[in-house]
């Protein structure tokens, strides 16, 4: 998490340092732009070239409008991204990062097609932790637990529960049904982000969310219970030496 927070903050200050004449290059170049998608001459003139219709899928996660862009998602990243750090480990959480940019992305195409004006925020990464996060944050000794452990590492290494588990799971129904109806708000404009009156991009939301909700078990390392009906594991149960393989928004 630190280095995600130097990455995201260093790029903005760099940014800030540049005239605004090259900083909107760089929004045009590593921005999600759906327009460049297109076979036209205004989809040809989009700074970036081909390299860009493939890297913008995850370098305009790494964009952000100002300070309070990248401080309300990083609001959100803190508690839930860095369990999801510990449990994954770093080379696995930066590449979940980069796939639930992408779910992002795709879902933004899919429903802003045509549209010029460029997507930028890491939103839908810090949606996907969110999600990803839900698996196991409820498991009896988690950090949602109400009997948590007060060790970090071991509360993010709780067995997660299945899919099909966590979808019967009360809590996790409810904050499924408070995060929806809160992204419906801020995408409907009634919750305003930002100092600039930026539209809230809130598709690429629910893309990062499920994609971190369906393709958690791709990148967890974390052994399942040996009884999926069980209430899971309590941090005593994992042994110190254990092997566990196994438009802004």
């Amino acid at each position: 998490m630190t280095l995600l927070l130097v990455i995201l903050f260093g790029i903005h200050a760099i940014r800030a340092l540049l005239p605004l004449s090259l900083n909107q290059e760089i929004i045009w170049a590593f921005g999600f732009v759906p327009a460049r998608y297109e076979t036209t001459l205004i989809a040809e003139q989009i700074p970036g070239g081909m390299g860009a219709s493939v890297w913008s899928f995850v370098t305009y996660s790494l964009l952000h409008a100002d300070l309070m862009h990248i401080g309300f998602n990083m609001l959100w990243m803190l508690p839930f991204g860095s369990a999801v750090a510990r449990r994954f480990g770093g080379v696995r959480f930066f590449l979940f990062l980069a796939v639930t940019s992408v779910a992002g992305a795709l879902a933004h195409l899919l429903t802003h097609a045509h549209e010029l004006a460029p997507m930028i925020g890491a939103s839908a990464a810090v949606s996907g932790t969110m999600a990803a996060s839900l698996r196991f944050a409820f498991q009896r000794g988690s950090f949602l637990s109400f009997r948590r452990t007060f060790d970090a590492d071991a509360a993010a290494r709780i067995p997660a529960l299945s899919l099909s588990r966590a979808l019967r799971n009360g809590r996790v129904l409810a904050f499924l049904g408070v995060w929806f109806v809160l992204n419906l708000v801020t995408g409907l404009g009634a919750i305003a982000i930002g100092t600039h009156g930026q539209s809230i991009a809130w598709q690429a939301h629910v893309g990062g969310f499920l994609a971190g909700l369906l393709l958690f078990s791709l990148f967890d390392p974390v052994p399942r219970a040996g009884n999926d009906d069980s209430p899971g594991l309590s941090p005593a149960d994992l042994s110190p030496g254990e092997n566990l393989s196994s438009r802004d928004l």
